[in-house]
Parts: C-alpha cells; sequence; structure tokens
C-alpha cells in the first residue's frame, strides 16, 4: 500500500521558489523594521505592518523587473498598507478597571402618571366645544389637520389657529402647572 502525501498549505511548498526572497529579507529585514516602526506608533503594529508588505512583495515578486529597487517597493507597500489601515477607521477600546455605570433614570410613578392624566383631560374639558373637538381628533386621535378640518366641515387654516390658541389655554391652565 502506497501513501502519497499532498501539501495542505500551497503557500508554504512555494516558499523555496524564491530563495532570493528569503536572502533579501534576511538582509534587509532590520531596516525595513525601522521603516515599518516609523510608521506606526506600536512594535507589535510595525511587525504586523512589514509583515503585510513583504507578504505583498513576495505575490508580486516574479513581476518585479529590478531587484535593485526593492528597498523603495516594500517601502510603497509598507506606506499604501498603512494609509489603507487608517483608512478603515478602527473604533478602539480601551479596557478599564471599572464598568462605568449607567445613569439612572428614576422609573415614573405610575399614579403620579394617572394624576397628570387625569389632569390633562380635565383640562381639555375646560376649553370651548369647538377647539376641545380639534385637540381631541388631533392629539388624541391622531388625526392629521387635513382630516380634522374635512371632518369637522372647516378649512385646515382654522384648524391650525383653533388648536394653536387651545394649546395656548393649555400651557396657562394652573392645574396642569401644579401637576406637571
Amino acid at each position: 500500500m502506497t501513501v502519497t502525501s499532498t501539501s495542505v498549505c500551497t503557500s508554504a511548498s512555494t516558499a523555496a521558489v524564491y530563495p532570493s526572497f528569503s536572502s533579501y529579507v534576511r538582509a534587509r529585514g532590520p531596516v525595513l523594521q525601522r521603516t515599518a516602526r516609523s510608521l506606526t506608533s506600536n512594535p507589535c503594529d510595525a511587525e504586523d505592518l512589514l509583515q503585510t508588505a513583504l507578504t505583498k512583495t513576495y505575490l508580486a515578486w516574479d513581476r518585479i523587473a529590478d531587484h535593485r529597487a526593492l528597498d523603495g517597493y516594500v517601502r510603497r507597500a509598507l506606506v499604501n498598507t498603512r494609509t489603507s489601515q487608517w483608512r478603515k477607521r478602527r473604533i478602539d477600546e480601551y479596557p478599564c478597571e471599572e464598568l462605568p455605570e449607567r445613569e439612572a433614570t428614576a422609573a415614573a410613578d405610575p399614579a403620579e402618571q394617572q394624576a397628570l392624566r387625569d389632569a390633562m383631560w380635565r383640562a381639555v374639558h375646560r376649553l370651548p366645544d369647538r377647539q376641545r373637538a380639534m385637540v381631541v381628533l388631533r392629539y388624541y386621535e391622531d388625526m392629521t389637520e387635513v382630516q380634522t378640518a374635512e371632518l369637522l366641515g372647516v378649512s385646515v387654516g382654522t384648524v391650525k389657529s383653533a388648536v394653536s390658541r387651545a394649546l395656548g389655554k393649555l400651557r396657562e391652565d394652573p392645574e396642569l402647572a401644579y401637576a406637571a
């Protein structure tokens, strides 16, 4: 029985194709690392940046005609990669020892809410009949000004002015001022 093995990682099997690339990285690695370090604020990010640029260079190795200009090519790859990174505008999260507390919003007391609704309804009942009808249709029944005007047989301007006067009276109502 014969067992044949195939490489799972195809890039690992092609690493020996460019021995000149390996020698270039060994010779120029420290210089390129300093260049990457000058582009970032973090040594770990500089290593990642250089790895990415060298990967791009490796993939284009057979297309690079003049291997004497490799430093320029790799530097350009470093700058372009770094530019792409900051254009993505990552939002960094900063760990802290304590989580910030959420602002406690006081839950409204249901009894107070009911008292305010009752006071509002009594104030609406104190409005003149026509204004009360328009306020109820506009705000309790959620009708538009046009629908309210059509239902009551008046113009839209009449609805606007009557509702405006009614809201003014409600703002001045002493019971609502006390309830709020």
